[in-house]
């Protein structure tokens, strides 16, 4: 898996294309107890093993906004971008959703397509990504999100 440079007419030519799959990542205890102090969310299912395992959960979850800011990390290895960028930076979300908790310890992984490309003036592409974040092992996956960028190129 590979970051590719595209020529700005094959670049607006991807809408629509799965870009591919991104390598497996770990969200593991610590850090799931690091995010809860960033975030100071220290709701028992996320740190507290011992009573979060009283739960359907069975045992600590990783945070669903922790889930959803791994995927810079996810896709960064699984992507294209324009020739000429200087970058690219977060627009937004239209759609979010969490299907399933992430337990600690277990690997996910982003299913990635850019789903389409509008080009707003001669600078920037408002790109969109529609991501499936799969756990590994499990029929439901994690979350479904619609991550809106905007690339900016010289």
């Amino acid at each position: 898996m590979s970051i590719k440079t595209l020529s700005i007419d094959e670049f607006l030519g991807m809408a629509g294309q799965k870009l591919g799959t991104s390598d497996w990542i770990t969200l593991g205890q610590e850090r799931i107890n690091e995010f809860a102090d960033c975030t100071e969310d220290h709701q028992f299912i996320h740190i507290d093993e011992e009573n979060a395992a009283k739960t359907p959960f069975g045992g600590t979850i990783a945070h669903g906004f922790l889930t959803l800011s791994m995927l810079v990390k996810l896709c960064e290895s699984v992507s294209v971008h324009p020739e000429g960028l200087v970058m690219g930076v977060n627009y937004g979300l239209n759609k979010v959703r969490f299907l399933a908790p992430v337990r600690a310890g277990k690997r996910v992984r982003a299913h990635i397509e850019l789903a389409s490309v509008e080009q707003k003036d001669d600078n920037r592409f408002l790109v969109q990504q529609n991501i499936t974040v799969e756990i590994e092992g499990e029929d439901t996956p994690a979350l479904f999100a619609e991550w809106l960028g905007m690339s900016i190129v010289a």
